[in-house]
């Protein structure tokens, strides 16, 4: 059996702000931080045993006696979103910000829309994902007008109920957005969202679809394709990377199913990487700043850790407990934050060290531990160590 990799990101799981998150409008932004002041203390006992209270302070979460190697990872490019953040810990770094559309989107891009679709449009300026189809959702379903919305970061979305737009009919109205939305309009990310229920009682539904933008240049799951190693996502990480260089994609729209998932391969994975989101601590939680939801979420993640933990081998496995960007439920916007995301690491040799460095030390030291080589084209320093 060779080596595994298991790189699982706890989306929007900030860890204090950067030195420039004040010119993103995120001073002060500590999303991790200010949900253990709000929740009264975290109850993390796994996370805890790992390191989280030492790589950043935490109340109710200290540091433990003997962690594993942790610390604290910081974007080299700009922005403060999914994409740019998934693709950061790979290697891939965005040279300019991706464009966003803070008054919505010009008419020259809706007209393209309305003829590409059929259909006309409703919204066209940020929005909150939820409050978006409670306050058009009946409009919507009288006209059948699509719901186009966006939000502080790269991101053109379309919101359909499923009773008035088909999924196929949705994807391809999507598909169409997607190529309107390149060049000097290009977006990050085109995401298709389905809802369903009754108006007073709309819900998303998990038929999320991502249509992104390749990543700008090569990346470390390039190079473990090139090393033969089988690259697997769970959840929307697979469409985040516009499927370059994955092999393997599987199902992960809510952290049960993404956890299921993991787990499984767990169990049935003879090497590799995996590569998963867990969702929920934005989408669900981060995003509508329910404090106790998102304590929950965490709480759940952190009894899967603790199976994880058991399941792994250390002479054979790294695990790697990382996030993308912050999104602090405490301050008064709802969108991403500016922040550093925490790094725990567990593998033969961790040595209970402190690493601080870039998002793109993840895939370097993936790299390492399955290839047993760097790339010295992308950036990024490996935290596991040469024998």
């Amino acid at each position: 059996m060779g080596r595994r990799a298991f790189v699982i990101v706890l989306d929007a799981c900030g860890a204090g702000e950067l030195p420039d998150s004040a010119d993103y409008g995120d001073a002060g932004a500590n999303t991790l931080g200010h949900v253990a002041e709000a929740a009264g203390g975290l109850e993390l006992p796994n996370l805890q045993a790992l390191g989280l209270g030492a790589a950043l302070p935490l109340l109710g979460c200290p540091p433990p006696e003997q962690p594993a190697l942790h610390g604290r990872l910081h974007p080299l490019g700009p922005g403060k979103d999914t994409i740019t953040g998934h693709w950061e810990l790979m290697g891939a770094v965005t040279p300019v910000a991706l464009r966003t559309y803070p008054e919505g989107f010009p008419p020259e891009v809706i007209e393209q829309l309305r003829d590409a679709t059929g259909r006309g449009i409703l919204c066209n300026r940020p929005y909150s994902g939820t409050a978006v189809i409670d306050d058009y959702g009946e409009e919507h379903i009288r006209t059948g007008d699509l719901i186009v919305y966006t939000s502080a970061d790269s991101v053109l979305q379309i919101a359909a109920h499923d009773r008035e737009v088909p999924a196929t009919e949705l994807y391809a109205a999507c598909a169409a957005a997607r190529e309107i939305m390149r060049g000097e309009h290009a977006v990050g990310r085109v995401i298709a969202r389905p809802f369903d229920g009754e108006p007073g009682a709309f819900r998303r539904t998990e038929g999320r679809k991502d249509f992104a933008l390749d990543p700008p240049g090569r990346s470390y799951l390039d190079e473990l394709q090139d090393a033969g190693m089988p690259v697997h996502t769970v959840g929307k990480i697979g469409s985040v990377f516009n499927h370059v260089g994955v092999d393997h994609e599987h199902p992960g729209a809510t952290n049960p199913a993404a956890i299921a998932e993991t787990t499984r391969l767990m169990e049935e994975l003879d090497s590799g990487l995996v590569f998963a989101n867990l969702v929920e601590t934005d989408q669900v939680y981060g995003h509508r700043q329910d404090v106790p939801g998102f304590h929950g979420a965490l709480q759940e993640i952190d009894v899967a850790v603790g199976e994880w933990l058991a399941r792994t081998d250390p002479a054979r496995d790294l695990l790697v407990i990382t996030a993308d960007h912050g999104c602090d439920p405490t301050t008064p916007g709802t969108d991403h934050s500016r922040e550093h995301v925490p790094l725990l690491a567990r593998f033969e040799g961790d040595g209970g060290r402190r690493h601080d460095g870039p998002f793109a030390d993840v895939g370097a030291s993936v790299l390492r531990w399955l290839a047993e080589r760097d790339a010295p084209a992308l950036p990024g320093t490996s935290f596991i160590l040469q024998a």
